[in-house]
């Protein structure tokens, strides 16, 4: 298993992860979730050993990243945002570079890599040259280096960052099948990529851990508020004042109005006495009730309502921005033949 205890990194006096504490179990595909900035590729740096953090542990397969990092990261297989790829070398020439590096034996070797890259989907362009591969095939590579060697943990830093529709649905079902051999954990900030293929999700905000659990058990953590739409007869305006005097009420919203009725959103806490008090109200005010139903915080919501941050403060940079290694003079442009 993978443990981060009360992990820390400073960039000079700007704190970009602030005490995180979790776990990752054996068997699960985790993901880190979080806005721009939230502070995950900072967090991946530190859990594969590229970062050296500020405070705190690490612990893979209960060997410490910073006194044994050999041992440690021989578990991991990583993939960085954009790919650290020699461009001018061939598919199987750049995997058996990885496996060498890897330290593997020559007998194990090509199986290895042979293995991988049936794994990964691209035994199919092995002799081709890696830049002369799409996007989408070039990021399958960099999965297949990250799996040379069979690790038991995989950490995928935005696997499907700058792939088409076609290729984020096919990324998303690959990482689902590799979880059945590994453990993976992956960094996103769109909500459907984590959903979709994630049984465990870790919310980032401002470098803290603001939640943590299955999508189900968020949902159920958000469950003390309530979402009312409430439909009344009467004044619109005399209605939305009545709502606003209950002190509970956290938020009302004018949703719809119509010639003989209006409809509002009313958030409040999850108590049976305060929509009865409401009701109540209403009626008093001659603006009687004739609909109202509640509705459940979506994943989207949920995600928003813990990581929304005031409109003035600026979301951290976490690191100097990578960029891929440049291309040399007469470079052919991109082939994108056998696109994923």
């Amino acid at each position: 298993m993978i443990e981060v205890k009360h992990l820390t990194k400073y960039y000079a006096d700007r704190c970009a992860v602030e005490d995180l504490n979790f776990s990752v179990q054996k068997g699960q595909i985790v993901g880190l979730l979080g806005v721009n900035g939230a502070g995950k590729s900072t967090t991946m740096n530190m859990l594969t050993g590229c970062l050296a953090p500020s405070e705190g542990q690490i612990l893979i397969e209960g060997f410490d990243i910073i006194e044994n990092p050999l041992q440690a990261r021989r578990q991991i297989g990583y993939l960085p945002e954009i790919p650290t790829l020699y461009q001018d070398m061939k598919v199987k020439e750049y995997l058996m570079f990885i496996a060498q590096l890897r330290k593997l034996g020559k007998a194990e070797q090509t199986t290895e890599v042979e293995a991988a890259a049936k794994q990964a989907g691209v035994d199919e362009v092995m002799h081709r040259l890696i830049r002369n591969l799409s996007k989408g095939y070039r990021q399958r590579v960099g999965l297949a280096a990250a799996l040379v060697g069979h690790p038991p943990f995989l950490i995928l830093d935005e696997p499907t960052v700058g792939l088409d529709p076609k290729q984020m649905i096919e990324m998303r079902s690959l990482i689902r099948e590799l979880g059945k051999e590994h453990t993976v954990l992956l960094s996103s900030h769109i909500l459907s990529e984590v959903s979709a293929v994630c049984d465990h999700i870790l919310i980032l905000s401002n470098g803290k851990l603001a939640a943590q659990g299955t999508p189900e058990e968020l949902q159920q953590q958000m469950q003390g508020k309530s979402r009312l739409s409430v439909t009344v007869l009467g004044n619109a305006q005399k209605a939305e004042q009545t709502i606003r005097e209950i002190p509970q009420i956290e938020q009302v919203s004018l949703c719809e109005i119509k010639k003989d009725c209006t409809a509002f959103v009313v958030e409040m806490p999850a108590d049976v006495g305060l929509k009865a008090q409401l009701c109540s109200k209403l009626v008093y005010a001659d603006c009687p009730v004739v609909n109202m139903q509640e509705t459940k915080l979506s994943l989207e919501e949920i995600f928003l309502e813990l990581t929304e941050q005031p409109q003035s403060v600026l979301p951290m940079q976490e690191e100097e921005p990578q960029h891929e290694q440049p291309q040399q003079d007469g470079q052919q442009e991109e082939n994108n033949e056998g696109d994923l």
